[in-house]
């Protein structure tokens, strides 16, 4: 490079260039970013509730297994009605937290 091109100032083209840069990149880190992050949080949450619905159904298909087979061996109702009774457990157990709207009445 000669001297000449080291000296030489920027012209309008790069000038407006670069303030098109810096707004752009404004505009990526205050608008684009949450979006994009917001986005990835919702995508992997879908997967760990999909997965974690799988996983339930799997786990309780075992159960089932496990308790027709080693526990109650000939008697298929009696492991319908512990799992039925652990769910109705389980329902009143989280109805009884349950978090209510007042009307304010």
């Amino acid at each position: 490079m000669s001297e000449q091109e080291e000296k030489r100032e920027p012209d309008l083209v790069d000038k407006a260039f670069g303030q098109l840069d810096h707004a752009l990149d404004i505009v990526h880190d205050r608008v684009l970013r949450p979006i994009f992050i917001a986005g990835r949080a919702v995508a992997f949450g879908f997967i760990i509730v999909l997965m974690s619905i799988v996983l339930v159904v799997a786990l309780l298909i075992a159960l089932i297994r496990l308790f027709d087979v080693y526990v109650f061996a000939s008697h298929q109702w009696l492991t319908y009605v512990c799992i039925g009774a652990t769910f109705v457990v389980a329902g009143l157990v989280l109805w009884r937290f349950r978090r209510t709207e007042h009307s304010g009445d």
